[in-house]
């Protein structure tokens, strides 16, 4: 039925499809389409604006028109077929894929390597474990325990030549860009990351394109709703390769 009543408009000269907007969305109302977010159903859609205050460039806002009137039970059912469309860890496991085959690893290192001048170091791998795709960790994977955490926009490791040394040694890392996966699962696996892992402190890798900015938002507000306080830091990688920012963030 439709009605007159407020909703979110969104200017899409405006947005950039960063996707900040969209894990404040508790209704799951707001998706990245085409790069640009989109109100998915009308029905979803509160009015209440949760979102307005995370766009970075004002393009939401309150409008009263005749729309399709909020319905919480169908908004209820589309998040309960969206939880259900990605398999359980258990199923995920079950399937024998090496991408979902958890693993944890010393990288090999010989006595000769040992000593070795830095240089030689550098061409060595330090990841430690396996997978790494955010969306492929289970919270309860072994090496989330207790981990000092890097989570790193895909494109990252690609443009910032010294990754494995600077970055990746001695810390585990989850890979995902905010900008084509659902960012609203991002925020329900970071939650139980932080409930149950006992992570010690995160660092949060992206590049300075409006789209990457969604991921240390992401992480902070997983662990608000976590109730966990852990040390966080956010580094902007610029196109070049070059570190652009490093900032605390208040837990």
């Amino acid at each position: 039925m439709k009605v007159k009543r407020k909703i979110i408009h969104i200017d899409e000269e405006l947005c950039d499809g960063c996707g900040q907007c969209i894990p404040s969305c508790a209704e799951g109302a707001i998706e990245l389409v085409d790069g640009k977010a989109r109100v998915v159903a009308e029905k979803y859609c509160d009015g209440l604006g949760a979102c307005i205050g995370e766009c970075p460039n004002g393009a939401l806002s309150i409008e009263e028109r005749i729309a399709e009137d909020f319905d919480e039970e169908a908004v209820e059912e589309y998040l309960a077929s969206k939880s259900q469309e990605e398999p359980s860890e258990e199923e995920a496991m079950a399937c024998g894929c090496p991408s979902t085959l958890i693993q944890s690893f010393v990288p090999a290192k010989s006595c000769e390597q040992a000593n070795k001048p830095t240089e030689q170091e550098a061409s060595q791998s330090a990841l430690s474990h396996w997978p790494v795709q955010i969306r492929l960790v289970p919270p309860g994977a072994p090496f989330l325990k207790r981990a000092n955490l890097l989570v790193a926009a895909d494109c990252t490791p690609v443009a910032y030549p010294a990754f494995h040394a600077d970055f990746l040694k001695g810390r585990v890392v989850l890979v995902g860009c905010p900008k084509f996966d659902d960012t609203i699962e991002y925020l329900e696996r970071f939650e139980e990351i932080f409930r149950v892992a006992d992570i010690k402190n995160v660092t949060v890798l992206e590049m300075e394109v409006p789209c990457c900015s969604a991921l240390p938002m992401i992480v902070k507000k997983a662990m608000e709703r976590a109730g966990k306080k852990v040390p966080l830091e956010e580094v902007v990688i610029s196109s070049r390769g070059e570190i652009l920012s490093r900032e605390s963030l208040a837990a």
